[in-house]
């Protein structure tokens, strides 16, 4: 029986499901690593079951507090590959609209990289009075609700994701500052990595779509043809039915479970100020319904000229 379906919860902790099929807000809880196994065990369980928890009133975390909090998520914290983590901190990446942190666009955190992280943690600092939402969608609901004939294709396909990708045509809003910034910062090294496009929850044993924007083509298929088959894929993962949406406020923390899961940030506030900060937890390297791991195929170090 597997974390997510034996569910034991302490008495003092409440799980409320937010959406149908993703989702779930946890009260009673103040989240530390010294939490007891009993409550750490029911939220390892719901996070496995509901793919992203919430919690409320999270006040008393700093940078610290919230690096160490990976501990409960099975793995060590992990830097982003390419982009400098917020000053004073070793793993933490901020997320600041002012300086171009709005990652409006359906994607899994940092899929250009082999093993990529199992887990996000994420802290709202700042919120503006309206707007700012985040939606999560469910890959693993994704993939059931494929015909047969579409998950036997799918477990067949491979697909090559990058951190180089068509920037201009995911974020056609993007200000000059921050299309010079992803070419200097998020693309200083380019990434590319093969993996399959239904992996196996290595926790649930569930199967799961990997896809979002990171991926650069379908293998095998022409541009065309990839584009297209994408798309079929990939709206299944963006159904209404397979999303929650969270209203932030300051203090909260949402925790993802980054390998059944796509997330978008919605840009909708304007010039109104959003704050996050990010820490993610080290992953493992996906394994194919066939039992073939991802590859990583190149990291090429790209020549910023001086300004």
């Amino acid at each position: 029986m597997s974390a997510a379906q034996a569910l034991s919860v302490p008495q003092t902790i409440e799980i409320v499901p937010v959406a149908g099929r993703i989702g779930a807000e946890i009260r009673g809880v103040k989240l530390s690593p010294e939490l007891d196994a009993g409550t750490v065990q029911a939220i390892r369980a719901a996070w496995l079951k509901h793919k992203v928890i919430f919690f409320r009133n999270q006040h008393h975390l700093d940078e610290a507090g919230q690096e160490a909090l990976t501990s409960l998520f099975g793995g060590p914290p992990v830097a982003h590959p390419t982009v400098p983590v917020s000053s004073g901190t070793r793993y933490i990446l901020e997320l600041d609209s002012r300086h171009g942190g709005r990652a409006n666009s359906w994607h899994t955190d940092v899929t250009f990289v082999d093993a990529y992280p199992r887990a996000s943690i994420l802290r709202a600092l700042v919120v503006p009075p309206s707007g700012g939402d985040t939606v999560w969608a469910n890959t693993a609901t994704a993939y059931e609700d494929l015909s047969p004939s579409l998950r036997e294709l799918a477990d067949k396909l491979w697909a090559l994701h990058s951190n180089e990708y068509d920037y201009a045509a995911r974020r056609p809003d993007a200000t000059l500052e921050e299309r010079q910034r992803y070419h200097e910062v998020f693309t200083s090294t380019v990434y590319e990595t093969e993996h399959p496009l239904v992996r196996v929850h290595p926790e649930t044993g569930e199967r799961t779509l990997l896809l979002g924007h990171f991926v650069k083509k379908i293998l095998g298929l022409s541009s065309h043809d990839s584009a297209q088959l994408f798309q079929v894929f990939q709206e299944h993962v963006t159904r209404l039915e397979n999303t929650v949406r969270w209203r932030w406020a300051v203090g909260d923390v949402a925790v993802w479970d980054n390998r059944a899961t796509q997330h978008y940030a919605v840009n909708d506030y304007g010039d109104q100020h959003r704050v996050v900060r990010r820490v993610t937890v080290d992953g493992d390297v996906p394994v194919s319904v066939d039992g073939r791991r991802s590859v990583s195929r190149s990291r090429t170090a790209r020549q910023v000229a001086a300004a």
